[in-house]
């Protein structure tokens, strides 16, 4: 990662800043993107040493996504790897949720990938670069109480495949990474079914895989230019198993482990 320009969205929290401090780590130039720029800037203060562009950037807005990009490339001269991380969750049975709500979500993880990846997509294929989507396993089956955020998964796993085939030839590399569970604040600003903020984490937190870890898997899938990286092997490599073998079986255990979460929403409804 040497002297490369890796931008990453949603780099104030979570998986988005370990990935900040893992490529930073490695000697790479930074772009970053959120809503957050208190965030950002106390992330910066953090890597005297790297180099370190800060945008403040809603995903959501298409603008807002080309001026990201047109920074980047102003103030580097080039982008080598792009990393779609920036998203949102939601916790609510679908017939309870407000549209708004599926909406929402859709527009900073489905469409938030599309409006960077659209921008900067002539210079991931001039430098013959690396485009990353974070999805979720739940880009790889539903999960009860979080249709919209599934299905946003869904729809940008299915979008950069299609991108991955689209530049077969051109030397451009797309990896598709899911993260299982993961210590972030994801849950925590998760949207209920009237919008609202979830507040607390319904999980253990401690229990879960670390960001810096995912992080660190992450950037090694893309030094490796792996197409797709799954982690955790019992939520993750095992489920997907069961997706493609055992869909029936999958579903009921998939139900009966979200169902245990405290105040889960179908149990609420009852």
């Amino acid at each position: 990662m040497k002297d490369k320009v890796v931008l990453i969205t949603g780099a104030s929290s979570g998986i988005g800043r370990a990935l900040a401090l893992e490529m930073a780590s490695r000697g790479a130039k930074l772009a970053l993107g959120a809503r957050r720029m208190e965030q950002l800037d106390e992330l910066k203060s953090a890597l005297p040493n790297t180099e370190v562009l800060c945008v403040k950037t809603d995903v959501a807005i298409e603008s807002e996504c080309q001026n990201l990009i047109n920074q980047t490339v102003e103030k580097f001269g080039r982008l080598d790897i792009l990393i779609n991380n920036a998203g949102i969750s939601m916790r609510s049975m679908f017939e309870a949720t407000d549209l708004e709500v599926i909406r929402r979500v859709m527009d900073v993880n489905f469409y938030g990938t599309v409006y960077c990846t659209k921008f900067a997509l002539p210079h991931l294929l001039a430098s013959k670069g690396s485009l990353v989507g974070i999805i979720s396993i739940a880009g790889y089956l539903g999960l009860p109480g979080r249709t919209g955020y599934s299905a946003s998964k869904f729809a940008v796993r299915g979008f950069l495949d299609t991108i991955r085939i689209e530049h077969l030839h051109s030397g451009l590399h797309v990896l598709v990474a899911a993260p299982g569970y993961t210590a972030s604040e994801v849950r925590k600003s998760a949207l209920l079914a009237d919008g609202q903020q979830q507040g607390e984490s319904p999980r253990d937190e401690h229990q879960m895989m670390s960001a810096e870890r995912c992080a660190y898997l992450i950037t090694q899938a893309i030094k490796k230019r792996k197409r797709s990286l799954i982690m955790t092997l019992i939520e993750g490599k095992f489920s997907v198993f069961l997706s493609k073998f055992f869909p029936s079986l999958l579903d009921k255990i998939t139900y009966s482990y979200i169902a245990k979460e405290p105040d889960y929403p179908q149990n609420r409804s009852k």
